[in-house]
């Protein structure tokens, strides 16, 4: 993993402006490397423990474009996966018997093969979560059936929704975008979603609006049953809070407010060592688009491919992607700040 860093490697002017991509700002020399905090834990490099989920990112087109997306998704993206990439990823899911399939984007639902991959990994007995960010199902008629579908095939929901209050909400994601969220909530909440008495799973992600960490995951999960139970009647499962990485959107948000260094600072300072011990990437491998193979979604947001000799699902071996060390660079401080941040919540 030291080799990451010298000047000669392939990655290294990517690895130079991870945390500044595009914007011709120098890194900030002063903070400690994130390997280094690593190493005092003896935890350098950083190796995997299984793949215990495959997350696969079936396209960055969507129907919103929020301030804080790492993936710079939105309507005009035209990135999709393709049906011959899926078959290769539920091959491998079959074969190693990987038990959990996580579902992303932009909006996964746009990829015209979406449903046809929920029924197959369906019929593998897979568990299957999709990241929904609600408002798809009410954005046009031929998404209405969507809850229906995903009940269908127990599909666990995962959707973002900033906030329960509308200012907040459409203040990070668009004129409009809490009042179809509620719209979209109730509907799942019709066919079963969420009810104490119902195995189909709602859960909701929570991203703070700006240059600071999310509170306590306990505490605004309770905040939030509480409100949206009283004023719109729904019930939801769990609240998932995830820090937001210097990457892509967010990143031009910190740089042009002027928060940017200070942002990094916080990220350092609140270093978890028992957060970097649990991050998503030891036990999750993520598949793009177009079948690249990272370490987790950020890794690919930036580019930066898993350390290993096979690094396309098309040639993927599992005893290569096991003895690989994993990519890690100063936005990994966003995954180990406080409580920790994963595609499942806080980890400490």
């Amino acid at each position: 993993m030291r080799s990451l860093q010298a000047e000669n490697h392939p990655l290294s002017n990517t690895l130079q402006q991870l945390t500044v991509l595009n914007t011709g700002t120098a890194p900030i020399a002063a903070l400690p490397k994130f390997e280094d905090k690593l190493e005092q834990a003896n935890l350098y490099p950083l190796r995997p423990t299984g793949i215990d989920v495959l997350q696969l990112n079936i396209g960055k087109m969507c129907n919103q474009t929020c301030k804080h997306c790492h993936v710079d998704a939105g309507p005009d993206r035209k990135e999709i996966m393709s049906q011959e990439t899926m078959q290769q990823c539920l091959a491998i899911v079959e074969k190693h018997n990987i038990g959990t399939v996580d579902i992303t984007g932009g909006a996964p639902e746009m990829n015209p093969h979406f449903r046809w991959l929920v029924n197959e990994l369906h019929k593998l007995n897979t568990k299957v979560i999709v990241r929904c960010n609600l408002t798809i199902i009410v954005a046009n008629k031929k998404y209405f059936d969507l809850p229906h579908f995903y009940a269908q095939n127990n599909v666990e929901i995962v959707s973002s929704l900033p906030f329960y209050t509308i200012s907040r909400t459409d203040a990070q994601r668009g004129d409009g975008v809490f009042t179809d969220s509620i719209k979209a909530l109730q509907l799942l909440n019709e066919v079963g979603y969420g009810k104490p008495d119902s195995s189909l799973k709602l859960n909701l992600v929570y991203n703070p609006s700006g240059a600071f960490l999310p509170a306590s995951q306990q505490s605004l999960e309770t905040d939030f049953k509480r409100e949206l139970a009283q004023h719109y009647g729904i019930v939801f499962n769990s609240l998932y809070t995830i820090t937001n990485l210097p990457i892509s959107r967010f990143l031009n948000y910190l740089i042009d407010s002027g928060n940017y260094e200070a942002y990094m600072e916080k990220l350092v300072n609140a270093y978890n060592a028992e957060a970097a011990q649990q991050v998503m990437c030891r036990n999750t491998l993520s598949v793009s688009w177009d079948g690249s193979l990272y370490d987790c979604d950020f890794n690919q947001m930036l580019n930066l491919k898993v350390n290993s000799p096979c690094n396309h699902i098309s040639e993927f071996s599992l005893q290569s992607i096991m003895e690989r060390n994993i990519v890690v660079n100063q936005h990994c401080y966003g995954c180990t700040a406080g409580a920790g941040s994963s595609c499942g919540g806080s980890l400490a």
